[in-house]
C-alpha cells in the first residue's frame, strides 16, 4: 500500500443501504483505500453487505443521524492514526476516482470540499440544480464564505484540524455546521471538481434540493 493511501481513512455513514453499499464500498476498497463505515441503525442488511466489500465496520444501535455518523467513524479514523480523513456518501452519488485530488488539495489546505459546480453532475434535473444553487447562495451569506457548492458530501481534512470541526449537529444540518467552523476557526479550504451521479436510488433516498435550503434554516436560525 503506497504511503498516501496508508494514511488515509475513507469515512461513509450509511442508512439502510443494503441495496448498493457493497458496491460503493468494494470500489473505493478496490482502488486501495481503507474504509470505515458506520452503520447508523439500519434496519436491512448494510453492516454485513459493507462488511462483504471491505469496510471496517461500526454500528449505532439506534439511528442518530448522518452527522453523528460521521462524527463516530472520524473519531475512528484519528484512533487509526490516520493523517488524512475522506468523507464519502453511502448511496452511490460519489466516484472514488476524485479521492486523490481532494486528498493532493491538502497540501496547501486544512481542509478541500468537492464542488459539483466546479466538476460535473449527471442525472439531475433542472429543478434540483435551481435549487441547490440557491442554497449555495444562502449558505455563503450565513456562513461568510466564498464557494461555489454548499453542501456536497464528498471532502477530505487533516487530521489535525478534525478536532476544531468536530460535528455536534446530529443530523443533516452538520453540513452547514462544518462550514460555519472552517470560518470562525480560519481554516484554509480550497474546493475541488468533482462527479456527482444522481440516480433514481440515490435521489429517492437522497437530499432534494428544497431539503438542502431548510437545512441551511435549521443550522442558522434554529434556538
Amino acid at each position: 500500500m503506497d504511503p498516501l493511501r496508508r494514511d488515509t481513512r475513507v469515512v461513509i455513514a450509511a442508512f439502510n443501504e443494503g441495496k448498493v453499499i457493497r458496491n460503493v464500498v468494494s470500489e473505493v476498497v478496490r482502488d486501495g483505500w481503507s474504509v470505515i463505515l458506520v452503520d447508523d441503525g439500519s434496519r436491512d442488511n448494510t453492516a454485513a453487505e459493507a462488511r462483504a466489500g471491505g469496510a471496517v465496520v461500526l454500528r449505532h444501535v439506534v439511528n442518530l443521524g448522518q452527522g453523528a455518523a460521521l462524527q463516530t467513524g472520524i473519531d475512528c479514523a484519528l484512533r487509526q492514526g490516520a493523517k488524512y480523513i475522506v468523507t464519502f456518501d453511502a448511496d452511490g452519488q460519489h466516484n472514488y476516482a476524485d479521492i486523490p485530488a481532494l486528498i493532493a488539495a491538502l497540501e496547501d489546505a486544512d481542509i478541500a470540499l468537492g464542488s459539483r459546480f466546479l466538476g460535473s453532475v449527471e442525472g439531475a434535473t433542472q429543478r434540483r440544480m435551481a435549487m441547490l444553487r440557491a442554497a449555495v447562495m444562502m449558505s455563503n451569506r450565513l456562513s461568510g464564505l466564498r464557494l461555489t457548492d454548499a453542501h456536497c458530501g464528498l471532502r477530505a481534512m487533516r487530521a489535525e484540524v478534525a478536532p476544531k470541526l468536530r460535528i455536534t449537529q446530529d443530523r443533516m444540518a452538520h453540513a452547514s455546521e462544518l462550514l460555519r467552523k472552517i470560518h470562525t476557526g480560519g481554516l484554509r479550504v480550497v474546493e475541488v471538481p468533482v462527479t456527482v451521479r444522481y440516480t433514481a436510488h440515490s435521489m429517492a433516498k437522497g437530499q432534494t434540493g428544497f431539503q438542502a435550503v431548510r437545512i441551511l434554516f435549521d443550522y442558522f436560525f434554529r434556538p
